[in-house]
């Protein structure tokens, strides 16, 4: 359909556009640009619905893909933003986070500094940008808008530990884009090419002196998009940032890390797959196994973590290892229930990020390092303090408060019935019958026994981590305020809630969306035949002679 083509290029150019009008106003205009933001964020949604049902228009097909010209040159000489279903469903993540955090900001957060709005915008630019671009070069450019706009979001209220936090966040950053640069230019001095699917056909013809350096190219480019994921070890700044982060900012950088992942899933099947011949599989065994030392890494964060920030910071380490453990394995069935995964479990970070920040307003100051050092020293109150107490009613707002956490301690630890359950069973099935099921070859490999307790140990950790925070929060007798709630705030929080037990009572369809897109990911001759054959459009005067 004509109205989908030009449809594509809608989700970069709404928010560069909102993104660059705001700056027209100064912060004295906030509510009318917080509106303006929200409508076009909304209108961002929209568009990201559309997307994904025109991706989706073909069930029963490997690929469903969409190719938009940008200058009207065919690729790989021109420039080209391409959509299929993976980058359908990264598109509509986004703006469902998006929709999110930016709601929760009204409150207050997007008045705590300047140009709030403006960075927002240009964040989702970049983000639908490197979800869509078909060449690397523009992945480059796209990298480097949204991280130039989290720059600033990360230093957003200021705050001597969010500023330090930030200034670490930006360094590292800084270091991961000259690596990706670095990387992109060995491959392109290999190959003479950077459209992505000009790429799966060339690589297998590399010849073997100089292959060496493609995937020492490949390798590096491969490390600034492990640094952003959060790869053990490369990722000891990511709990820090985003537990000092404001809640909406540390909310949408929820989906920050899923773009390393993003990019690692798309090219490792994609350049690296079984047509790559000499180069097929490669960094496979280093995603596996470094994915592995990520989930340990995290779990043993998450137990370790004090305050509920941290502890979400390394759940998305957690999260993070998961995923790269799961794009390690290259089979089918899990990369599908690896994708659920990433829908989940990013859903559920982010609405955790938004809820701690509610709870931690009913809890003193000193609460956390009280409760402690009662727990060390085994001080309780007497008996009769605690019968006084017996009945008391519990004030709605702590509550519904309660209810979240518990819904996201379920989650993340990967809990019937809840979405996150779903996801974990879906790739334990395929880790425990990597044939499929039925298969009369059953015969599992040690690394697969060794993922398969990974993702149960993370699971139990969250469990202990999150059980343990809550009885802190609302079971510790030390007396707190009860927060105040704007609905503004608590909405966005259930929204993210409730899309996760949409996940859950829907599961059977949305299987079928990711099993459709794993099978397309690991067959990429549709989206290379696609890409390269995309043909321009006529112009005025062929038309006139026609």
């Amino acid at each position: 359909m004509a109205w989908a083509n030009h449809l594509l290029i809608a989700p970069i150019l709404l928010p560069l556009v909102t993104g660059a009008f705001l700056l027209l106003f100064d912060e004295r205009r906030r509510s009318f640009k917080a509106l303006v933001s929200l409508f076009s964020t909304l209108a961002l949604l929209a568009i990201a619905i559309a997307l994904m049902t025109y991706a989706d228009a073909a069930p029963d097909q490997d690929a469903a893909t969409q190719v938009y010209l940008l200058g009207n040159w065919a690729a790989p000489f021109g420039i080209v933003l391409v959509l299929d279903r993976l980058s359908a469903l990264m598109l509509l993540l986004t703006s469902v986070l998006a929709i999110a955090a930016l709601t929760f900001s009204l409150a207050r957060w997007h008045k705590s500094g300047p140009h709030f709005h403006t960075l927002f915008q240009f964040l989702l630019m970049g983000l639908n940008g490197a979800f869509l671009t078909g060449d690397l070069f523009n992945l480059f450019v796209f990298f480097e808008v949204f991280l130039a706009a989290s720059y600033g979001l990360a230093l957003h209220g200021s705050g001597a530990q969010r500023v330090k936090a930030g200034l670490h966040y930006v360094v590292i950053n800084l270091a991961g884009a000259s690596l990706f640069l670095v990387g992109v230019s060995l491959i392109y001095g290999v190959t003479g090419t950077l459209n992505m699917a000009d790429l799966a056909l060339r690589i297998p013809l590399v010849d073997a002196d100089n292959r060496m350096l493609l995937e020492a190219g490949a390798a590096i480019l491969g490390i600034a998009f492990l640094i952003k994921a959060g790869m053990w070890p490369l990722g000891f700044w990511l709990p820090t940032t985003y537990s000092a982060a404001a809640a909406p900012v540390a909310a949408i950088f929820a989906m920050l890390s899923k773009v390393g992942i993003y990019i690692l899933l798309r090219l490792s099947l994609l350049l690296f797959g079984a047509d790559a011949g000499a180069s097929a599989g490669f960094g496979e065994p280093w995603l596996l196994y470094g994915g592995m030392a990520t989930i340990t890494f995290g779990a043993i964060g998450v137990l370790a973590s004090q305050a509920m920030g941290r502890l979400a910071g390394s759940y998305v380490l957690v999260s993070s290892g998961t995923l790269l453990a799961a794009i390690g394995m290259a089979n089918v069935s899990v990369t599908a229930g690896a994708l659920f995964y990433l829908v989940s479990s990013t859903l559920t970070i982010s609405a955790f990020f938004l809820l701690i920040e509610l709870v931690e307003r009913a809890q003193d100051p000193a609460a956390d390092v009280l409760a402690v050092t009662m727990e060390v020293y085994g001080d309780d109150m007497d008996e009769e303090e605690v019968e006084e107490e017996v009945g008391v009613a519990i004030p709605a707002t702590l509550v519904i408060l309660g209810i979240c956490f518990t819904a996201c301690a379920v989650l993340l630890a990967g809990m019937p019935p809840l979405s996150g359950f779903v996801a974990k069973f879906a790739m334990l099935t395929a880790l425990l019958n990597p044939q499929g099921l039925g298969a009369s070859d059953g015969s599992i490999s040690i690394t697969a026994w060794g993922f398969v307790t990974l993702l149960i140990l993370s699971g139990l950790a969250a469990m202990i981590a999150m059980t343990r925070a809550g009885i802190r929060t609302f079971w510790a007798p030390i007396e707190g305020t009860v927060p105040r709630v704007l609905v503004m705030e608590f909405a966005p929080v259930a929204f993210l809630l409730v899309l996760c037990i949409g996940l859950t009572i829907q599961g059977g369809r949305v299987m079928t969306y990711m099993d459709a897109t794993a099978r397309s990911l690991h067959s990429p001759r549709n989206y290379i035949a696609d890409v390269l054959s995309a043909p321009s459009l006529p112009g005025p005067k062929t038309s006139e002679a026609k």
